[in-house]
């Protein structure tokens, strides 16, 4: 069985900018892969020339963003990426859930650690 990874990020941006990265082909292409296109409703995630599909499930403006890949393991596994704001400081956190199979849990872990280090530079935050 895969397990659940949740990871939280903290980030020194707008909700609405860091949003738009999560949330569409142009944004997530600036740091999520190599590139990424929309066709007929998926978003077509490419590394390294190799098309991955996945379908934008569910989204609410400004506070998440859930995929499924079309190849994933179990029909009930996502990615999300979201965002937090506390209350009292309006400290923004960007929030990853994901799933990997236990071996595989350092790997993707670090995966999600680049990426959002590339986020933050992109964003300058």
């Amino acid at each position: 069985m895969r397990k659940k990874i949740e990871l939280e990020y903290p980030f020194s941006s707008s909700v609405k900018v860091l949003f738009s990265r999560l949330s569409t082909a142009p944004g997530l292409a600036e740091w999520f892969a190599d590139d990424v296109r929309q066709r007929d409703g998926k978003f077509i995630f490419i590394w390294n020339g190799v098309e991955h599909p996945a379908e934008l499930v569910e989204t609410k403006s400004n506070q998440y963003a859930r995929f499924q890949w079309d190849e994933r393991e179990e029909e009930d596994e996502y990615f999300e990426m979201g965002i937090r704001v506390e209350p009292l400081t309006e400290d923004v956190a960007l929030l990853i859930t994901d799933f990997s199979d236990p071996e595989d849990e350092a790997d993707a872990v670090g995966f999600w650690d680049k990426q959002i280090e590339i986020l933050h530079r992109n964003l300058g935050a």
